[in-house]
């Protein structure tokens, strides 16, 4: 029996102890974006930091940032020869709420077939348990053939404001040769995929003010404008009926999709009833001249994520509002910049908002737009993983998502990030109901150890 297979005998055979440490961590309600869960955060980090010392890494700790800490731990004996590999995770999650609309206690994960369901569960401590399950197998039979380092993030889920600096602080101890980013997904669970290109995102707060305070709607209305209803004016113009974002060279430098990746996305076995079913909506809408894929995960959109003024509350108050503020996110794709976006946000905003209000427009987050490298070694060795565990040849294809990290590791440890994840478009992450589907828990676990093998030995031929 050689090593990959003494690894694969050792994973199966911890299936259960698996999924109880799975559920474990998913007990601790890392919300990061909660002040008074800090405690919380760091016991996830310690839980964490624990986990990594029994599956044999060394100097693991636990390193502060100027907000939640990171966890990180390595193991560099398998010699000079042998690749690098970094892997990357998030142990916070998104808030429960709204709790009512929650089958089961958020965090108390229950299992539903083949499912469990948890906060956290999918985005992504199901995705980092399984890497580490995978390193265990290696680590206690034959160890682990590639140097690994490993760095778990504890703010993804605020768009990772600290990563950047803390990444900057320690590149030669992140230096690698490939990062594996586990937070992804596959199409389907019977179909394997791996992701090459996610979007990017520019994030704004648009504030409109008429009258210096809020006034009585019958002693003033008709004499001082509604800052409601101008913001929602320019907010629904932003957009023509056909989906098209109608901001001044808001597509000037969007990169046209290829013949070759439009007739790779057209294969991805999602056609529009799965996406009705999915979402619960009546009916379809979006960019006109694309198909619900290439608009799913290729085009940029414009989306109001949030909107306030004025009254609220039960019953009535007869108010004229003095003020109205959105919440507005873009989703960028390849060549966009949230600099040039902004400039085309500010400049229809300039053109098009009355005299009758003021307006402020401020940007609170963004990231940059990734393509990776389609025929990298890492790649050829995941497409193989896959297709060892699926028994079928994954596709390639993009998210519509935006993992903020992938292009900090691009631009500072100047690394693509392979991303090698086992989430489904339906599981429902930041949503009430959250699951993780456990055949691609296991099965996840088998590929990581599939990867690492093939990995070494593209590494081996080329040397």
């Amino acid at each position: 029996m050689n090593a990959r297979e003494s690894a694969l005998l050792r994973a199966r055979s911890q299936r259960q102890a698996a999924l109880e440490r799975l559920q474990d961590l998913l007990r601790i309600p890392s919300i990061s974006t909660f002040s008074d869960h800090k405690p919380r955060m760091l016991e996830a980090a310690g839980w964490l930091q624990q986990r990594l010392e029994e599956i044999g890494l060394e100097a693991v700790e636990i390193m502060p940032t100027e907000g939640h800490p990171i966890v990180f731990g390595q193991w560099l004996h398998a010699g000079s020869e042998a690749p690098t590999v970094l892997y990357y995770g998030h142990y916070d999650v998104q808030p429960a709420d709204p709790l009512e609309l929650w089958t089961n206690e958020p965090f108390e994960p229950v299992i539903r077939g083949d499912d469990i369901l948890a906060r956290g569960a999918s985005d992504m401590k199901g995705q980092v348990c399984a890497f580490l399950e995978a390193v265990e197998a290696m680590t206690q039979t034959s160890g682990l053939p590639v140097n690994l380092k490993v760095m778990l993030e504890g703010e993804e889920e605020l768009g990772s404001p600290h990563l950047a600096a803390f990444m900057a602080r320690h590149k030669d101890l992140l230096a690698c040769d490939v990062c594996v980013n586990g937070d992804s997904a596959i199409l389907a669970p019977d179909l394997p995929s791996i992701v090459y290109g996610l979007r990017g995102l520019a994030y704004f707060e648009i504030r409109v003010q008429a009258a210096a305070q809020d006034l009585h709607s019958g002693g003033f209305g008709g004499v001082v404008d509604n800052p409601a209803l101008v913001l929602a004016r320019l907010l629904a113009d932003m957009r023509d009926e056909s989906g098209r974002i109608t901001l001044p060279g808001f597509y000037d430098d969007v990169r046209p999709l290829s013949v070759e990746e439009r007739a790779e996305l057209a294969a991805v076995p999602l056609d529009d009833a799965w996406w009705l079913k999915t979402t619960g909506a009546p009916a379809l809408f979006g960019e006109a001249g694309y198909s619900t894929i290439e608009r799913a995960v290729a085009r940029p959109t414009l989306d109001v994520c949030g909107f306030a003024s004025g009254f609220v509350g039960e019953g009535m108050k007869t108010v004229l509002p003095a003020r109205a503020m959105a919440k507005v996110s873009m989703r960028l794709v390849a060549d966009q910049t949230a600099e040039r976006v902004e400039e085309s946000l500010r400049a229809y905003l300039q053109e098009r908002a009355p005299d009758t209000v003021t307006w402020e427009l401020e940007r609170l987050g963004s990231a940059r737009p990734v393509i990776v490298e389609r025929d990298s070694a890492p790649v050829a060795a995941a497409m193989r993983a896959l297709q060892y565990v699926w028994g079928r040849k994954p596709v390639l294809t993009r998210l519509g998502y935006t993992v903020p990290v992938v292009s900090m590791v691009q631009e500072m440890l100047g690394v693509d990030s392979l991303m090698l994840g086992f989430g489904l478009t339906d599981d429902r992450q930041h949503a009430p109901d959250e699951k993780f589907h456990l055949p691609n828990f296991y099965r996840g676990i088998e590929t990581y150890i599939h990867f690492v093998y093939e990995l070494v030995a593209d590494a081996s031929d080329e040397a």
